[in-house]
């Protein structure tokens, strides 16, 4: 598969703006609207959707928690959570995946959760989930649950611990 480069990117800490919260918004809404109906029910996409709230995005960013991957020209291309030892809500948007920019966060997003701590840990959802294992993830728990619609939300918690490969 051909990467584009990403070397003219980088990734910066996203402090609490109105600005910036509609950036992860979209960012989040556009990829799980786009990406998900192909991996899920309508009830457990619409489960992720409501998950990834605008409430739940101001609070992570007041935290000091969300960053931005901008590339050259400062567009916000993909954005990352970080909580203590969790990786949470890792999006690029469609039109720029499978160009090494959700590595790219992935990479940075592993190296700041081992500069704490030995093992990271996620959610695992369908589209991502292979993604997770050629990266040296291992599921350590499975969940279900109930959504609108008569559906169900399937999905893995992974982790990594510092010493494995990728």
């Amino acid at each position: 598969m051909n990467y584009e480069n990403t070397e003219g990117c980088r990734i910066i800490q996203a402090g609490f703006q109105e600005q910036t919260l509609q950036v992860v918004r979209t960012i989040t809404r556009e990829t799980i609207q786009e990406i998900y109906p192909h991996y899920y029910p309508k009830g457990a996409v619409d489960f992720f959707l409501s998950h990834h709230n605008e409430a739940g995005i101001r609070q992570d960013l007041e935290a000091g928690s969300v960053y931005l991957l901008l590339n050259e020209k400062q567009l916000a291309l993909g954005t990352v959570t970080l909580k203590n030892h969790e990786i949470y809500r890792l999006f690029v948007l469609p039109a720029h995946q499978k160009k090494g920019y959700g590595r790219r966060l992935m990479d940075f997003a592993e190296q700041k959760i081992f500069e704490c701590t030995d093992i990271c840990r996620l959610d695992a959802s369908l589209p991502a989930k292979a993604i997770y294992i050629k990266r040296g993830y291992r599921e350590s728990a499975y969940h279900i649950i109930p959504t609108e619609n008569g559906d169900f939300l399937c999905y893995d918690v992974m982790q990594k611990t510092k010493n494995t490969d990728k």
